[in-house]
């Protein structure tokens, strides 16, 4: 695991939770590069959970995020853990036939 990454994965997230209140909660703790929350707001499909991926500009609030793992954040206790960066593969490619 990468000590430097970003990136956390928040699981065991409310199906009534949104997008909006993830990034209220986790804003407190860094400044946020990006949140995505699968499945999106908007998405038909009935789920009984979902999980949030939070990238933040400084990787030391990864570490200040996991203080909130057993937090019960509406109905749910969220359960946070570091998450590895994938490295771009298209930014490490060259032209086709290299």
């Amino acid at each position: 695991m990468n000590s430097n990454t970003h990136v956390i994965q928040v699981t065991n997230v409310s199906p009534s939770t949104t997008s909006e209140q993830m990034r209220t909660l986790f804003g407190f703790l860094g400044n946020i590069e990006e949140l995505k929350l699968f499945p999106p707001d908007d998405s038909p499909l009935p789920v009984t959970s979902r999980v949030c991926f939070v990238k933040f500009h400084e990787a030391e609030s990864v570490g200040v995020s996991q203080h909130l793992t057993n937090t019960v954040f509406v109905d749910r206790a969220l359960i946070v853990v570091p998450f590895a960066e994938v490295p771009s593969l298209l930014a490490e490619s060259g032209p086709p036939g290299d």
